[in-house]
């Protein structure tokens, strides 16, 4: 589907307008209002009439051999006075009162000349007069239409934001979705109902309102809703639920019924709401006024449903990750009462998307698809087609005119480790010490059972890390046993023991190795049942990142003495691990020697590297 504006015209596709007409305008504005105010104010500067008090001109007026004594009077309108003295100069003044007959006898009774004319405005002062009112009203104008442009929705908070994508040649169906086959088998029949809708009402079947999409970042949530919509061939609206509250209140309502509206107009059609985690979490558990927007918000979603009726032809579809979050009203029969669970994808399912993505780029002839596929376990759609991308532009930076093997490899490096820092500096003395931490947890996988294969070990910095030993298991796992967890522990205590055995002291580069292993064992006592001494009894709540309103209910539901216990265990199961490390690396410590030397020189080694430098004998090669 290419994605258009309601009227046709795509931002994307118009030369941007500069701002220098505007600015041009505004300064020609400017300098039009500049010239007004000088003309307004010349009068007062360059006029050649003095200005005089009243009372001055009444004791002009007396005097008889003076230069300032009054020789002729003008009376402007009853109110205003120009009169010329002696020596040829000319005063004005104004009169306090109307003119009164006492006044005009005294001008008679010192012969003195005046005459009396109404005033006359000047087209002058007239333009003077209503200019500054026209550019206030002109201003006004200019900016209330700046306000309505679509650039700024100022004066249309209250409109949705919802995204219209139509029908393109690029139209997205299920085709374009590799994998996800019990998904697409619950979507079909949304499908079937927006193309044929007489089949489900004929016998009085109801199709549900809202399908709610639940899964993990990256798995083709927002892909799905696109192709139920290219499928059924019908409009798509898509809207973030952030997208809902603003800072006013009653912005997130009125959004909520105007997507609605939308919808109606446009039926049949699919209204998608992504992220509803952020619009549709649990009420009642906030402070402040902003939850109660977002509440309020919610309330009129919940209305909505409620009050649409599905013979109408739309369908709300939802996408979250985090479903323990939302309110339960959103989620009963009426609402979003179909949950579709779109899974991370198998290692089947990693191979279709790989070739999907890999359409689009010019390849070798020696790519290994399901090589690939096997090499990214817990991999999601998104982080393959990142993947796919940087084996392009690892490609194009090197000259190629195609993507071979070898650019794959350098790309899902790049995206399980992180970016190589080849050009910092470490001083040898520490590198020393590096390799010997990445040796131990490098060699510890050749002589545990329940490890995963060893990929690379690495001494060259990526991101954070000083060096990086990486393992790939060979098939997707689902649950894990206690062996591998606590193989997985002494390997992670590995770097911590072969630092013991060398130096018989530690550095500060342990500290993510303790933690995670020490995470390990809490959850093996605390949630798994794992331990003979507690059973399995689920001690605390989980310590995962939960909204606050499920926070504020958390309480600790042992006692000290069980917490002891428990603190106990957790020691027990670390010291076992670690007494495991230093003893494997301690029996086999001229080889934890050579692999760090060999480290030092060569910076990273593979998997078949290290067991030709060891002389272990050749992993067998696993084939679909």
């Amino acid at each position: 589907m290419n994605r258009q504006n309601n009227n046709n015209n795509d931002p994307g596709n118009q030369i941007p307008k500069t701002s220098g007409s505007r600015m041009t305008f505004l300064l020609i504005l400017g300098g039009a209002f500049l010239l007004l105010l000088f003309i307004m104010y010349q009068d007062n500067v360059f006029s050649p009439n003095i200005e005089v008090s009243f009372s001055e001109f009444m004791k002009s007026i007396q005097l008889i051999d003076s230069p300032q004594r009054v020789t002729k009077v003008e009376i402007i309108d009853e109110r205003k006075i120009v009169y010329v003295t002696a020596d040829n100069s000319t005063h004005t003044t104004m009169i306090p009162l109307r003119t009164d007959p006492s006044f005009l006898k005294i001008l008679d009774e010192k012969g003195i000349d005046y005459t009396g004319k109404p005033s006359v405005v000047s087209p002058l002062e007239v333009i003077i007069n209503i200019l500054p009112w026209a550019i206030m009203i002109f201003l006004f104008i200019f900016m209330f239409r700046q306000f309505q442009g679509s650039g700024n929705k100022a004066l249309s908070f209250g409109k949705s934001r919802a995204k219209r994508y139509y029908e393109g040649s690029e139209r997205t169906t299920f085709q374009d979705v590799a994998g996800q086959d019990e998904a697409k088998y619950e979507l079909e029949e949304i499908v079937e109902f927006l193309k044929n809708p007489q089949k489900f009402s004929k016998i009085g079947a109801k199709i549900p309102k809202g399908v709610l999409l639940v899964g993990m970042p990256g798995t083709g949530k927002t892909l799905l809703a696109k192709a139920i919509a290219g499928e059924a061939n019908v409009p798509f609206f898509h809207m973030s639920g952030s997208d809902f509250v603003e800072m006013f209140v009653g912005v997130g309502a009125s959004r909520v019924r105007d997507l609605f509206e939308q919808g109606k107009k446009n039926a049949p059609c699919i209204l998608f709401i992504d992220e509803l985690d952020a619009v549709g979490r649990t009420r009642g558990a906030g402070y402040g006024g902003g939850h109660d927007e977002r509440e309020q918000t919610l309330n009129q979603l919940l209305v909505e449903m409620d009050g649409f009726d599905t013979k109408a032809g739309v369908i709300i579809v939802a996408a979250t990750n985090r479903p323990d979050v939302l309110d339960p009203a959103l989620l009963r029969p009426g609402r979003f009462d179909r949950q579709v669970v779109v899974d991370m994808p198998d290692i089947r399912e990693r191979e279709l998307i790989i070739r999907i993505h890999c359409k689009k780029i010019s390849l070798a002839t020696d790519i290994d698809f399901n090589k690939m596929a096997r090499a990214t376990p817990g991999t999601s759609g998104a982080d393959l087609s990142n993947l796919v991308n940087e084996a392009a532009l690892f490609a194009a930076r090197k000259g190629k005119q195609k993507v071979e093997m070898d650019d794959f490899e350098e790309a899902r490096d790049k995206v399980l480790m992180g970016v190589a820092r080849k050009s910092k500096v470490i001083p040898p003395k520490e590198k020393e010490m590096v390799a010997y931490h990445e040796a131990g947890h490098a060699l510890l996988h050749y002589y545990l059972k329940n490890a995963d294969p060893l990929h690379k070990v690495t001494v060259i910095p990526h991101g954070r890390a000083l060096g990086m030993a990486l393992s790939l298991p060979v098939d997707d796992a689902y649950s894990k046993n206690k062996g591998w967890l606590l193989d997985r522990i002494v390997i992670m205590m590995g770097g911590y023991a072969a630092e013991k055995v060398i130096y018989k002291e530690t550095a500060t580069g342990t500290e993510q190795d303790i933690e995670q292993a020490t995470n390990i064992a809490r959850r093996m006592v605390c949630e798994w049942g794992m331990s003979d001494a507690l059973g399995p009894i689920n001690y605390g709540q989980k310590e995962e990142p939960i909204f606050i309103g499920k926070e504020i209910a958390r309480h600790k539901d042992y006692s000290e003495e069980t917490a002891k216990k428990i603190d106990k265990e957790i020691r027990v199961i670390i010291d076992e691990c670690l007494e495991r490390a230093l003893s494997l690396l301690t029996e086999n410590k001229q080889k934890l020697k050579l692999l760090s030397e060999t480290l030092v020189q060569r910076e990273t080694l593979d998997d078949d590297e290290i067991r030709t430098l060891l002389d272990f004998p050749k992993r067998e090669q696993v084939t679909a």
